[in-house]
């Protein structure tokens, strides 16, 4: 009988609930220390002086109660030099969904380390997992680049950065109650180096090193508990780039496309702008001329159109797996690129240029910007300066 703390596991596992349902060994407290990048946040002094076992019991409570399961409890514990977890209220099967995220953890520590060894590691980039997510009620998968480090260091929460806010806003827009968002926004970083969020370019070459961990990934998430493929979106171009070497096709904005990371299982996966990708097509400091400020509004009304129609399509495709992906995303950009291209645009100027919503009536009503909204499906003005690694 396994002892924790003088209780036996048996009596912990009554104690911490009535029907506790899920009894696992997470494994050893150096795994667990590199798992969970622990301390998230000490330079001498802890930003929260938590010890390992909150800061498992921390991540693990998000997972739960971002999978529906609010009144879970979650106790973790050490005995002999082993973690343990005992989570109430949730399937007899959770764990199944929890080893594999840390059994493609351990993937991913593998090739950091071969990345340290290999002398491309940066002094500021963190090790850090996509803790925290939905594990079992996850409506869609988000393909990013990599996670800012303040995600980890300030906020220990992988979905609380400025990129999966913004997201989670047009997911609202879209019709996703916003205590729903976390269920559509479970994300696999190709990188999971927690970094600068400038570091993009910065990242460059690093992605093979995690080739096993990020198509584990990949083929975990990709398909429900009930074996039905979850949609996916593919932002920024580093990530399509990546989908194209990995898996063969090319995939554009607003383009779509499949892949079957399961053999029989046919993923839809959706080309998206980064969700930061915005702020840079709309910074006149990035045009030439003296048309630069108009230049970066017509870029940036065409981006909040591709970027609201991306978002319809995944919330779409979220809250029912087995629409036609294509018929949804023609609906959705006809929906925001010319059906209601008067809201885009409103939105783009109180979101992004921090209008009111009268300031934005009036400056969308303007005959200069009905023009440029006639021209949402053009290209975009073409910038100055090349757009960073997004």
């Amino acid at each position: 009988m396994i002892k924790l703390a003088g209780l036996s596991l048996a009596a912990l596992t009554l104690s911490a609930a009535a029907h506790a349902d899920v009894t696992l060994n997470l494994g050893s407290t150096e795994r667990l220390t590199r798992l969970f990048a622990y301390p998230n946040n000490c330079n001498v002094i802890c930003f929260r002086n938590w010890t390992l076992e909150q800061t498992v019991e921390h991540y693990l409570t998000q997972s739960v109660q971002r999978d529906g399961y609010g009144t879970a409890k979650v106790l973790v514990k050490t005995d002999n030099g082993q973690l343990f977890t005992v989570i109430s209220g949730v399937p007899a099967d959770y764990q199944k969904p929890l080893t594999a995220l840390l059994d493609a953890g351990d993937l991913a520590y593998t090739g950091a380390s071969k990345l340290n060894a290999d002398g491309k590691w940066a002094y500021n980039w963190y090790f850090f997992l996509p803790l925290g997510m939905a594990l079992e009620h996850r409506r869609s998968v988000q393909l990013l680049h990599f996670p800012p480090d303040y995600s980890l260091t300030q906020a220990q929460d992988y979905l609380k950065s400025a990129t999966t806010d913004r997201w989670a806003s047009l997911l609202t827009i879209n019709g996703v109650p916003a205590e729903q968002t976390p269920s559509y926004q479970t994300i696999i970083d190709i990188a999971p180096i927690a970094a600068p969020s400038n570091a993009g370019k910065d990242l460059e070459g690093v992605y093979d090193y995690f080739k096993d961990y990020q198509t584990t990934m990949v083929k975990n998430l990709s398909r429900n508990a009930s074996g039905e493929a979850v949609p996916m979106v593919a932002f920024g171009s580093p990530v399509r780039d990546w989908i194209k070497q990995q898996y063969g096709p090319t995939v554009n904005v607003l383009g779509l496309v499949n892949i079957s990371p399961n053999e029989g299982l046919k993923v839809p996966v959706l080309g998206a702008n980064h969700p930061s990708y915005i702020w840079y097509a709309a910074d006149p400091a990035n045009y030439t001329g003296t048309d630069a400020k108009a230049k970066a509004d017509a870029a940036g009304l065409k981006v909040m159109g591709q970027d609201l129609s991306a978002a319809c399509w995944q919330a779409a495709m979220g809250r029912e797996t087995d629409s036609n992906a294509d018929i949804e995303l023609r609906s959705c950009t006809q929906t925001w690129q010319v059906a209601q291209k008067d809201k885009t645009c409103e939105l783009f100027y109180t979101s992004i240029r921090n209008l009111t919503p009268q300031q934005a009536a009036g400056k969308c009503a303007s005959a200069t910007i009905q023009a440029q909204l006639k021209q949402l499906k053009a290209p975009a003005p073409e910038t100055a300066l090349p757009a960073p690694a997004f």
